[in-house]
């Protein structure tokens, strides 16, 4: 059990300020979410006299922090880009401005570049004017960068710009360069709150059930399975192979073979395989179906490839390109057995995360914005607002950014898609 773990959310000081919003809900701190869900789980806290851990759920209180009438605010978003960006950023725009009178707000340009003067990007100043139709577009009217940058520089152009709340949309990265940023404002003793937005088309940031981009990733993944399946059936030995995106997580490609069930083999970073023992799996679907489809998560296999070990400007190891190398592969192992095979590779992954959210990632971004902004007017800061057993909860950066989230090989999910694949359970 996870006793160590703290999911207490902190707070530049106590509410004293009535919020302006009327005839609406308002949540009481003592809400809250457990963590866990199995009740033995719970049971065996409870047994030790220990308390559950849970989460403190989120939404608009009663009293608030910040006075808005002062208050100048920040938004910046990072890293790849993902369906939903510009959806959040209109709902965090239409809250401070609808919900507690919020005038001036900016948009730091191209991600953390944008808060570093050398640089030269002129911050955009949004109202809801600026934002009313961005939703409807992908990407980010803000612009996004990779790397690290100078948090000192950062927080000077806070505090020259007098702005006192910044929201960070972004993932891994982002959260931990969020908590450096707000590491230096507590050094400084500043009273400047920081809330994240937890942006990743992988699904991989811990304590995250589901992140907004995920579900439009996976729905627009059928379009290219289904054209793999298709060109599959039209040869004779046809195979189609798909790669998506997923680093480290093989969270879209393992949804994508459940939602579209022509998957004949997913093939995910988490569970590694060997090559020998795939091709031969390979060559006994074609044996017997005359065709193959196989779904691949961009971390997969890169044990089975020599690749350069420098990194990118996040930091993140480049991945080598395992479509390719198995696109290759595939076709030379056919051709070395005097076996007909017809591949067709398709890559959708740019095509996948640059287009608009879907409407539930849609309705998702809106309420992750919402929360956002009603957290950090409360005064929460270095937190982030999540969605957590169909609840919307805040969670602290320094835990979001402790592991990273996986799937189990001995997990459900995993043995859900083993079952509907049909693959080996295992190809080592």
């Amino acid at each position: 059990m996870e006793n160590d773990m703290d999911l207490s959310t902190a707070k530049l000081g106590p509410g004293s300020i009535p919020s302006p919003m009327e005839g609406i809900q308002f949540v009481n701190d003592e809400e809250h979410v457990l963590y866990h869900s199995d009740l033995r789980i719970i049971k065996g806290y409870l047994d030790q006299g220990k308390q559950p851990p849970y989460f403190e759920v989120a939404g608009p209180r009663e009293n608030i922090y910040f006075d808005a009438s002062k208050l100048k605010c920040g938004i910046v978003t990072c890293g790849g880009l993902c369906p939903g960006q510009n959806d959040v950023i209109r709902a965090i725009v239409m809250s401070l401005y609808y919900h507690y009178g919020v005038e001036t707000i900016f948009g730091f340009r191209y991600g953390f570049e944008g808060l570093i003067p050398k640089y030269g990007h002129t911050p955009m100043e949004l109202d809801p004017g600026v934002v009313d139709n961005i939703h409807k577009w992908g990407g980010t009217i803000l612009g996004s960068s990779r790397g690290s940058q100078d948090v000192a520089a950062m927080v000077d152009t806070l505090e020259r710009m007098n702005v006192r709340l910044l929201f960070t949309i972004g993932g891994d990265g982002t959260l931990k360069g969020t908590n450096a940023l707000v590491e230096e404002i507590s050094k400084r003793e500043l009273k400047i709150g920081v809330v994240g937005v937890p942006k990743t088309i992988d699904n991989d940031i811990s304590f995250v059930e589901r992140s907004f981009g995920f579900e439009t990733a996976v729905g627009e993944s059928r379009t290219a399975i289904y054209s793999a399946h298709t060109e599959a059936l039209g040869a004779r030995n046809g195979i189609g192979l798909v790669k998506l995106m997923g680093r480290h997580s093989g969270f879209i490609a393992a949804r994508a073979s459940l939602a579209n069930n022509d998957v004949n083999f997913c093939l995910i970073p988490e569970v590694p395989f060997n090559l020998d023992v795939f091709l031969e799996a390979l060559r006994e679907r074609l044996n017997a179906r005359c065709h193959a489809v196989i779904v691949l998560g961009e971390g997969a296999g890169q044990d089975l490839m020599e690749i350069p070990s420098d990194r990118d400007a996040s930091g993140n190891i480049r991945l080598g390109d395992i479509g390719l190398y198995l696109r290759d592969t595939i076709r030379d192992y056919f051709k070395e057995i005097g076996m007909e095979a017809n591949l067709k590779y398709i890559d959708p992954s740019y095509t996948i995360r640059s287009v608009p959210a879907n409407p539930g990632d849609s309705a998702l971004c809106l309420l992750l914005g919402h929360n956002a902004v009603h957290a950090g007017m409360s005064g929460r800061t270095n937190m982030l607002v999540v969605y957590w057993e169909h609840q919307f909860t805040h969670v602290p950066i320094p835990l979001a950014v402790s592991a990273r989230k996986q799937i189990d090989p001995q997990g459900r999910l995993w043995a859900n898609v083993l079952s509907c694949t049909g693959q080996p359970k295992d190809l080592t």
